[in-house]
């Protein structure tokens, strides 16, 4: 049933194209440390850049945990699963890095954001060293109804009330360290 490839072949980048979201999940080295598994989406901000290079728009949110672990050990994983259609997971392992919004990366990539610019927070760019599926059996069919307004929405209201440089004060609150205290952002 799970299958590994060598590359991301245009088969697969166009599967990819057409999930709903992705998950992206990393851990510490520390054998006590937090796991962290984050939802991301829209797919738009996931970019398949090479036959083993993807990256993907990383927005201002409650923590910076993917960011910690990738500063520590750069180990990730980000998998996307078929909620609609035949059943199938894929796995993309591999090394990531931060990188600045405004690094030459994101301008190769096209990232677009739903919102203001100021909630771009990094572009994580992985090296993928594993590429594997699998049957996809117990994820359930859903049904894709839209994109959530709210991180939009809560990032323009933050701007509107607390003025230009407040996600950059929310970051500097919220995002400096992991759960874990890990030096983030």
């Amino acid at each position: 049933m799970a299958k590994t490839f060598d590359v991301i072949d245009e088969h697969l980048r166009e599967w990819i194209a057409r999930q709903s979201l992705f998950f992206v999940g990393t851990a510490p080295l520390a054998a006590d440390g937090h796991v962290n598994l984050s939802p991301k989406g829209p797919i738009d901000t996931l970019r398949v850049l090479g036959p083993r290079r993807i990256a993907y728009l990383d927005v201002v949110g409650s923590g910076a945990e993917t960011i910690a672990h990738l500063r520590e050990n750069g180990r990730i994983v980000v998998m996307l699963c078929a909620f609609e259609g035949p059943p199938r997971i894929v796995r993309l392992h591999g090394r990531g890095r931060v990188l600045a919004p405004d690094d030459p990366v994101a301008a190769e990539a096209g990232f677009e954001i739903a919102g203001p610019d100021e909630a771009r927070r990094s572009v994580i760019d992985v090296e993928v060293t594993r590429i594997a599926d699998s049957c996809g059996y117990g994820v359930p069919l859903l049904s894709y109804e839209g994109q959530r307004p709210h991180q939009a929405l809560w990032a323009e209201k933050r701007l509107r009330t607390g003025g230009p440089d407040a996600l950059d004060r929310y970051r500097a609150e919220k995002n400096a360290q992991s759960i874990d205290g890990l030096p983030a952002l």
